[in-house]
């Protein structure tokens, strides 16, 4: 980890991924969303449950950045992904396969990983 200052419950979130016991917090009409939440921007409802992440979920959509923004140069080429993990979306870094074998569908783990050019934690997405 980089010696940057935490970022609250990101970083929490990240930590609990490491950890292997990623989460997300559902309402009781099983709307999902990651954390921090205290109350459903569905419904309402203010009785959230913390909710374990699926072992895997499936690639909803990507894109891959082959000219990044300085802050990413030396992460070119990269892809990010959103994946769908039942009620909730996750979006992060997809590595450990290369970009034209990507699908939509494609069922993907979910893990914590460095920034080349800034060594920030991320969400990152391997293949199953």
């Amino acid at each position: 980890m980089s010696d940057k200052a935490r970022d609250g419950q990101y970083d929490d979130l990240l930590d609990a991924i490491e950890a292997g016991e990623g989460y997300y917090v559902e309402c009781a009409n099983g709307h999902g969303w990651l954390p921090p939440r205290r109350v459903c921007p569905e419904c309402r409802s203010r009785e959230l449950t913390e909710t374990p992440l699926p072992d895997s979920g499936e690639v909803a959509t990507y894109t891959t950045v082959s000219v990044a923004t300085p802050q990413f140069s030396e992460d070119t080429p990269y892809t990010t992904a959103i994946v769908d993990y039942g009620p909730v979306r996750v979006t992060g870094l997809l590595r450990g396969v290369d970009p034209d074998d990507i699908e939509v569908g494609m069922p993907v783990g979910i893990d914590v990983g460095e920034r080349e050019t800034t060594g920030d934690r991320a969400i990152v997405f391997r293949p199953r």
